[in-house]
């Protein structure tokens, strides 16, 4: 396997752990609402799971083999870059939240929570969804090669 291929199939794990965190995320979403606490809780491991190790694998495969250039042009170009650029921002932005929401469940504090929850979920959903946007455009859609 080439380093290309290898890159490529980091880029796709990335991709699928995105997958994995939105639909936790949601599904997480849905259990709260039902009073499942137990289900919300698993779903919620998930999510942040699925996104901590998109997070290393993300680290490794850019140093490993860095970025790729986006193949669109014109207003495809446009989109990609404001997908890709609200994403970037909003995932560096966060991250400390969902640091809290974690620490806030640790010291029992689920009114506190669930306050910042209804903030702080939909900027995470967002942030999975478009990453998975962002690697459909970059790889499967306009592919870089």
């Amino acid at each position: 396997m080439s380093s290309a291929e290898i890159g490529d199939t980091l880029a796709a794990v990335n991709a699928s752990l995105n997958a994995t965190s939105a639909v936790a995320l949601l599904v997480g979403y849905i259990m709260i609402r039902r009073r499942a606490l137990h289900a919300h809780r698993a779903a919620m491991v998930t999510a942040l799971s699925a996104s901590a190790l998109f997070l290393v694998f993300y680290v490794t495969r850019v140093a490993l083999f860095g970025t790729h250039e986006f193949a669109g042009e014109g207003g495809a170009r446009t989109l990609y870059f404001t997908i890709l650029f609200s994403h970037m921002v909003l995932a560096v932005a966060v991250l400390p939240f969902v640091l809290r929401l974690v620490y806030l469940v640790r010291h029992r504090r689920f009114h506190d929570h669930a306050r910042l929850a209804r903030w702080v979920f939909p900027v995470w959903a967002y942030v999975s969804i478009t990453g998975l946007l962002v690697y459909l455009l970059l790889y499967q859609v306009y592919g870089y090669r």
